[in-house]
């Protein structure tokens, strides 16, 4: 198993290191925590040995690539990915998921505890996705325990065994399997975990506000739009503030998709409440107005919403209270994207997108391929205590992914890695190529050509 190390020792280019450094990265832009400067990253034993002047001289016997005027960025970090392997293999895998996130400039995963079988909610359902991982991870995967009504007690032993926190749901799943927490249940889960320090991630939509807006089977999207009112997730949200404040816990929110929820979730941490918060690629380039009636490739839940409250996600993103972006890519296989919003599956397969989409309208919208690195790879790390990932720096993992930032190119679904060709992206031209992916020193994605699954399984600090 991989672990994490301690950084505080800054490697300078001595007669020492050289002596071990068997590969230098060099590019007139690479984005590192102090900046985006010309620079030589040295790699040794799959770590970054110096980050040296942009013509520093090469250690002997070390391999020069030069990759000019394209961006070397860290590998970004994505902790809430759906692989669904093993038991629902026909809707994704962690072959197929990681070639997909490899494509995509992403060098490590946490897999969310459904919607495999099983799930993973005990020790042994965690060694079983372990080991049906272990030779197919084309990157770095980790993995996330469940919370359910009735696992209170095997929350100590995965949070011992390796789990980067647990996630439950405050409404209903979408699978029997995995029941969610009313909130007498959600305090006895928060008591345990606070007790041992760990996290808690939270699917927040209230089943009360669910339950009374209208239901309806429809191919229209403002219908389905009705069905998941913004109340759901500030209701769930400001309960969940009210709980982390009172038990102490720590607590990240999933996907937020209401901007309405902003002021809330800044005025608890002002208060001094553990909360932190991820958004999505598709809350943050796709608007509810633009989704066709039938086309429930654009499904999700909390769903996407209109332009300007997309607008206000953006402001969260600059202003700090919304931490980071991961995908929350849920794949299902084609037939069940039925036309009908109210029971086609709900989930948006993205994971190889997410850095070109999020560049795009990032930077249509003045922000900077260094803020794209803070909140998909730095963030997203630091969240789940992945000190060895998230940013070019001595000691940190030599993972990189390099990006021609000004190319374009149009989404072709068939093009795409995971399993089922299904997103909503589909025929949108998008700024950021990935030319090329390194994990460790290695070179595992090369103009979208994969190599042999090298990925290693994470635990939590070990």
């Amino acid at each position: 198993m991989d672990g994490n190390v301690d950084l505080n020792t800054n490697v300078d280019a001595t007669a020492e290191v050289d002596a071990d450094v068997t590969l230098v990265l060099r590019s007139t832009r690479v984005i590192t925590p102090e900046g985006t400067r010309p620079a030589s990253v040295a790699v040794a034993g799959g770590r970054i040995a110096a980050v040296l002047p942009h013509d520093a001289e090469v250690p002997a016997g070390a391999r020069l690539e030069d990759v000019g005027d394209h961006v070397l960025l860290p590998g970004l970090v994505d902790t809430h990915v759906h692989v669904n392997d093993p038991g629902r293999t026909e809707w994704e895998g962690f072959w197929t998921a990681t070639r997909a996130a490899a494509a995509g400039g992403i060098t490590t995963l946490v897999d969310m505890p459904l919607n495999s079988l099983p799930p993973t909610t005990t020790v042994d359902n965690l060694r079983t996705k372990q080991e049906v991982a272990r030779s197919k991870a084309h990157i770095d995967v980790g993995f996330w325990g469940g919370a359910l009504p009735d696992n209170v007690k095997d929350l100590r032993p995965l949070h011992d065994a390796g789990v980067f926190g647990f996630k439950c749901f405050l409404s209903p799943s979408g699978v029997d399997e995995f029941p969610e927490l009313d909130q007498e249940q959600l305090t006895a889960s928060l008591a345990e975990i606070a007790g041992f320090g760990g996290l808690m991630i939270v699917h927040a939509e209230d089943p009360h506000h669910l339950a009374a807006a209208p239901q309806k089977s429809s191919p229209k999207y403002a219908d389905f739009l009705a069905s998941r009112p913004r109340d759901a997730e500030n209701t769930a949200i400001e309960n969940l503030i009210n709980q982390a404040r009172r038990l102490d816990a720590r607590v990240h929110v999933l996907h937020l998709s209401s901007s309405d929820a902003l002021p809330l979730i800044a005025a608890a941490r002002r208060e001094g409440v553990r909360i932190t918060v991820e958004s999505c690629p598709h809350f943050l380039t796709l608007t509810a107005e633009e989704v066709p009636d039938g086309a429930t490739e654009f499904k999700c839940c909390p769903p996407i919403r209109e332009a300007s409250n997309q607008d206000a996600l953006w402001e969260g993103l600059a202003d700090g209270t919304i931490d980071c972006i991961v995908s929350d890519h849920s794949p299902s296989t084609a037939d069940l994207k039925t036309p009908d919003f109210s029971t086609a599956w709900g989930g948006i397969s993205s994971l190889q997108l997410g850095l070109p989409a999020i560049w795009t309208e990032a930077r249509r919208r003045g922000h900077t391929l260094e803020d794209v690195v803070r909140w998909m790879s730095a963030a997203p790390a630091r969240l789940a205590g992945l000190d060895r990932k998230g940013a070019i720096e001595p000691g940190r993992d030599a993972d990189f992914a390099v990006l021609a930032p000004d190319e374009t190119f149009t989404v072709d679904p068939a093009e795409l890695h995971h399993r089922n060709q299904v997103t909503a992206y589909a025929g949108r031209t998008l700024h950021g190529v990935v030319k090329s992916t390194w994990l460790r020193g290695v070179r595992i994605a090369d103009n979208g050509t994969l190599a042999e699954p090298t990925g290693r399984l994470l635990e939590r600090n070990k």
